[in-house]
């Protein structure tokens, strides 16, 4: 099914989906399927460090079922601090079969959230 034309949209949705990030670049954070018939519009992606004493790495990419393309790579991110990767003014949309992944340096160490819009 192919994706709608943002033009002519029949439904907007807000969501926010959250995630404790890993070691391994895997983490289906948002995942738009590949018979969904929607566009995600991505808003924002923010990523917190939730350890107290020590900073963090994080690399965020856009994955279109073959390919990651970096969106942050081994960025820093200090001791009890959030990084806003995207807002409003820079977004991504997600077609069917693509997806935003993240990793961490160190497991539990950072957590991402992810606000955006399922268009229909």
């Amino acid at each position: 099914m192919a994706a709608p034309n943002i033009v002519n949209v029949a439904t907007i949705t807000a969501k926010t989906v959250g995630a404790a990030l890993t070691t391994t670049l895997t983490t289906d954070i948002l995942a738009n399927a590949a018979s969904s018939g929607k566009v995600f519009k991505v808003n924002t992606i923010l990523v917190s460090n939730v350890d107290g004493a020590n900073s963090a790495d994080v690399t965020v990419d856009y994955y279109n079922g073959s390919t990651g393309f970096k969106i942050a790579n081994t960025i820093a991110v200090p001791a009890d601090k959030t990084l806003v990767l995207i807002d409003k003014s820079s977004t991504i949309y997600l077609e069917e079969g693509t997806k935003i992944r993240g990793g961490a340096s160190a497991a539990s160490d950072l957590e991402i959230i992810i606000s955006y819009e399922e268009i229909s």
